[in-house]
């Protein structure tokens, strides 16, 4: 983990960026989120047919939000602030000696995801 957040500190600069399509996905989420709480507010009292259709309707909203969700998590470690990498940073440097919720924190800010077999473990990296 510390060489490849090396690696992304030498490739980006030190100034904070904004990234519109960031903000776009940001909003985006928040509608969709809104949308399934107004769906799930209307289903008081409704029928069979009317829930089939919004557990269908909620289905499809939640793995647009789940889309969305990845897609931020992708961009916004191009748009992480001064601060956020001196604080990935000093997680890294003193790694053996941080609690374990700093832990949790340098990996949230590091790794999308992690699969793990029997044979293998791949590291989705955000940078």
């Amino acid at each position: 983990m510390r060489a490849r957040f090396k690696n992304f500190q030498v490739r980006h600069s030190r100034e904070e960026k904004v990234n519109p399509k960031l903000t776009a996905h940001q909003i985006e989420l928040a509608q969709v989120e809104a949308e399934i709480e107004k769906l799930l507010d209307t289903l008081t009292g409704a029928n069979a047919t009317l829930l089939a259709y919004a557990n269908k309707k909620i289905e499809e909203l939640d793995t647009r939000r789940q889309t969305i969700s990845k897609e931020i998590a992708e961009m916004s470690i191009e748009t992480m602030s001064p601060q956020k990498e001196q604080e990935l940073s000093y997680y890294l440097d003193h790694w053996d000696s941080i609690e374990f919720d700093d832990k949790r924190k340098a990996v949230d800010g590091l790794i999308i995801s992690i699969s793990a077999t029997s044979d293998h473990v791949q590291v989705e990296w955000k940078i």
